[in-house]
Order: C-alpha cells, then sequence, then structure tokens
C-alpha cells in the first residue's frame, strides 16, 4: 500500500491554560467527520503551550491521555510534544503513538531554542519508525528543521516523510515556510510542518511534498487538514529524480568527500569559538 491519509491539526495553544481537552474534542470531531484518516499530528507543546510547570512523568497522565486518544480511534497518534522530566532533566519530548494505543517510540528535540528555551536539554538520538506496509517515518520538532543535518539524517536512515510539530509565534515564520519547502526537496520526502494559533502559534502550517511543491500552506486560524499522500512517488523520485531531474540522496551516497562541518578539526573549532556565546540580545547603551 502506496497511499497513506495524514491529518494535521492547527488550533489555538495556551500556555495558561492546558489545552488536552480541546485536543480530544477536536481528534473526536476529526475522526467523525474523516474516518479514512490514519495519522493525525497536533502542533509543538499543543497540551500545555510553553508552562514549563505542567512538565510530565515519563509514562504520566498525560501519555496515558493521548494512548487513550489512539486507541479509541484506531490511528497512529503523535501529539505534538510535551515538557518531560527524566531525572532532574528537562526535555521537549514527542510521543508516537500506535493504532493500539502503545508508544512505540519517543523523539527528544535535538535543537532546544535557545537561548530562548532555557533549561531544556537537547536529544541525541533520532526517531524513525515505520508503519507496517506503508513506509517509513522521521520526527523532529520546531528548531530542529533549521539544521539540515537532521532531516538529511533521517532521509538517508530511510525516512520518506517527516512528521514536524513546531511552535513558532515569532517573525521568522516566513523563512521556516522556505525552509519546510528546501528540507523535503533536497531529501525528497514529504515534510508536514504543522504550527499552533494564537498565544503559542501564528499558524500557516505547511504540507508539502518530495519535489518542494505545497500540498497545503494553512492560514493563521483554526484547520483540519487531511491529505492522502503517495509514499509511491517517493520512491519513484528518488529512483527517477525531482522533476526526472536532481537525485540528491544518491550523489550524497556517492560522493567521496568528509564534510568539514562534520568534523572536529583545530581550525573548525577556532572559528566556531569566535563566534561568542549563546545568548539573548540586549538593549545597546
Amino acid at each position: 500500500m502506496s497511499f497513506f491519509t495524514i491529518a494535521a491539526v492547527q488550533m489555538p495553544v495556551s500556555s495558561l491554560t492546558e489545552n488536552l481537552s480541546v485536543m480530544e474534542r477536536n481528534l473526536d470531531t476529526l475522526m467523525a467527520r474523516f474516518p479514512a484518516v490514519q495519522m493525525v499530528l497536533f502542533s509543538e507543546l499543543c497540551a500545555y503551550g510553553a508552562a514549563k510547570s505542567q512538565a510530565q512523568e515519563l509514562g504520566g497522565p498525560v501519555e496515558q491521555t493521548f494512548c487513550a486518544m489512539a486507541a479509541r480511534h484506531k490511528v497512529w497518534l503523535i501529539p505534538g510534544s510535551v515538557y518531560v522530566r527524566d531525572g532532574d532533566k528537562l526535555y521537549n519530548s514527542a510521543p508516537v503513538i500506535n493504532p493500539q494505543g502503545e508508544i512505540i517510540a519517543r523523539y527528544r528535540k535535538m535543537f532546544p531554542f535557545l537561548p530562548f528555551e532555557i533549561g531544556v536539554e537537547a536529544g541525541s538520538e533520532f526517531c524513525v519508525f515505520d508503519v507496517p506496509d506503508v513506509g517509513r517515518f522521521g520526527v523532529s520538532i520546531c528548531y530542529d528543521k533549521w539544521f539540515p543535518e537532521t532531516t538529511r539524517t533521517m532521509a538517508v536512515m530511510g525516512a520518506e516523510v517527516i512528521l514536524h510539530p513546531t511552535m513558532t509565534d515569532t517573525i521568522d515564520r516566513e523563512l521556516e515556510l522556505t525552509i519546510a519547502r528546501t528540507n523535503a526537496a533536497i531529501n525528497q520526502c514529504y515534510f508536514f510542518d504543522i504550527n499552533g494559533t494564537g498565544e503559542c502559534g501564528n499558524g500557516r502550517s505547511i504540507i508539502v511534498g518530495p519535489a518542494g511543491d505545497v500540498i497545503h500552506e494553512a492560514g493563521v486560524g483554526r484547520e483540519i487538514m487531511p491529505v492522502e499522500i503517495d509514499l509511491a512517488r517517493v520512491r519513484r523520485e528518488r529512483d527517477k529524480g525531482l522533476m526526472s531531474l536532481g537525485q540528491p540522496l544518491k550523489s550524497y551516497r556517492d560522493c567521496s568527500v568528509d564534510f568539514a562541518a562534520a568534523q572536529d578539526t583545530p581550525e573548525i573549532d577556532a572559528y566556531l569559538a569566535s563566534l561568542g556565546a549563546l545568548k539573548k540580545s540586549t538593549r545597546n547603551p
């Protein structure tokens, strides 16, 4: 089976109140209207916004609610992310839940939005998972997409669809739309970049095809976006080339260069050190 239906939910998110009950209502409404949907994706930190005070324990009540939501509707569910405490460390974590209501993976954001997302640890493991008889999917979160190594690594691990919850409420959203399209094109994959609205997001979620083509760009309000994708398109374009032209993954595979950015050399270390500390800007004197 190469066809698969994913619904993305762009909804208002607040850090002052819980949003979990609204997520449940949106999922119930979505599945009643579009019963063909097989996977549902929400935005980053959707359940509680950016409130670190609401950080959850692994396997706690919120994850249990997510699991019940997936099992009730027999869908794959990526419920955005939540802040999770693991010992004395805090992570921005996105669970992947199968239609039986089981957590099969947890992705921890590799690039917290520093210097603004203070106190959040960086994850160190990529997340790819298989939907049986369909294909391979990858998960990243928000600022991760600004680092091309993240999507490229998942692509060379076989990911054909990147599921990317985000929480962007800043003026760089226009740039992020371009980055989402670029990530899709240079890795020949579908890219679902799903934002929140309201206090914790300015909307404009984007769903991109493996040639960098825009399948749908949302407005700034609430939207439910069911999209049927064709994984055969990814496989053909990776085989024959994007628009029957470039084949970037094959060229990457066949390249003999050890790229300098991936190496630990004195020259690179010296230049990166010269950039100074990672800190917030302050007012000019």
